[in-house]
């Protein structure tokens, strides 16, 4: 079982909007509303993939029951914390005419600390036979900066792996906690490291200074795919992963789904190249659709020949 931790959960809305502009009314073409969050997308992109998770977290008031009612619609076992606040909504506007999205987030609910222990009792209840913990997404108001990295320490203490996709301070503070695996996008990482990436020296570096921070492993998701340090037994390996060309419709949790499916081959017990290789072709397939955490492994199996799989090299090395 692998447990996915939502904070923040909410209702993605996704409307698709033609020739969207801004102070202009529109009609939608189409929309769709699903539980979301980015552990929420995690947990989909999982039990599409048929590997056996539940999702926590917190929710509060109708936003809540209807994100556990969607939960429940599509057979992601689920078992929240309810919470005094109103849970968000977010919203995302699709332009099909010039391949544009704008995304309009809502502050999540105030957090109170007794709400947050009931998480943390609930959080040691489910893990007891778990495989791996997914942390994904921002903290609420009122919760502190080193949520994440407190309840990544205690699961370490009872010897449960750790994944955190987070951002910030929240994520600063989780990489030093030592988890298994990081899994920032890119302007994370540059945030983390304190610099842009330009190329695979670039990225081969901070890879390395990410590394250093605590994590064992690390996943950054890019536009064209993804870079990761990850190890075998006592080795560890630089690899880059790009994705086949695509008309992207949305890339919304992309690398969510990216996430997911590497875990999901790794839980299958493939290798690192093609694990990377599966990652890669789902989150591409997962920006032909709408919907965070939504895509067809029949589209994935398919792209998956198309995704190029390399290491990275310091440049003495890549010159020979």
């Amino acid at each position: 079982m692998i447990v996915t931790v939502t904070l923040n959960a909410a209702i993605d809305r996704t409307l698709t909007v033609p020739n969207f502009q801004r102070g202009q009314r529109h009609r939608a073409s189409a929309g769709l509303a699903l539980a979301g969050g980015k552990g929420i997308n995690v947990a989909r992109a999982l039990k599409v993939l048929g590997v056996p998770v539940v999702a926590t977290g917190l929710i509060g008031g109708a936003t809540g029951v209807r994100i556990v009612e969607g939960l429940t619609a599509e057979a992601i076992l689920n078992d929240f914390v309810r919470i005094d606040g109103e849970s968000r909504t977010s919203t995302a506007v699709i332009d099909p005419a010039d391949g544009t999205y704008t995304e309009i987030n809502e502050w999540g609910p105030a957090v109170q600390e007794d709400e947050l222990q009931m998480l943390l009792d609930k959080l040691h209840y489910l893990t007891q036979g778990a495989e791996l913990v997914v942390f994904a997404g921002s903290l609420p108001r009122d919760v502190s900066d080193d949520f994440y990295a407190e309840a990544i320490h205690d699961l370490a203490r009872r010897h449960v792996p750790a994944v955190l996709d987070s951002d910030g301070e929240p994520l600063r503070l989780g990489v030093e906690a030592e988890p298994f695996l990081v899994s920032p996008n890119q302007p994370e990482a540059e945030s983390l490291v304190g610099q842009e990436f330009h190329d695979d020296e670039d990225f081969r570096l901070a890879l390395d200074q990410i590394t250093e921070l605590g994590p064992r492993n690390v996943l950054i998701t890019t536009d064209t795919g993804c870079v990761a340090l990850l190890r075998e037994e006592r080795e560890a390996r630089r690899f880059r992963a790009v994705a086949p060309q695509v008309e992207p419709i949305s890339v919304v949790g992309s690398g969510d789904v990216l996430l997911a499916a590497y875990l999901a081959s790794r839980h299958a017990g493939r290798s690192l190249e093609e694990s990377l290789r599966a990652a890669v072709a789902a989150g591409a397939a997962s920006t032909l659709e709408p919907g965070a955490g939504r895509f067809d492994p029949r589209q994935a199996g398919r792209l998956q020949a198309g995704v190029q799989v390399s290491e990275l090299l310091p440049v003495a090395e890549a010159a020979l």
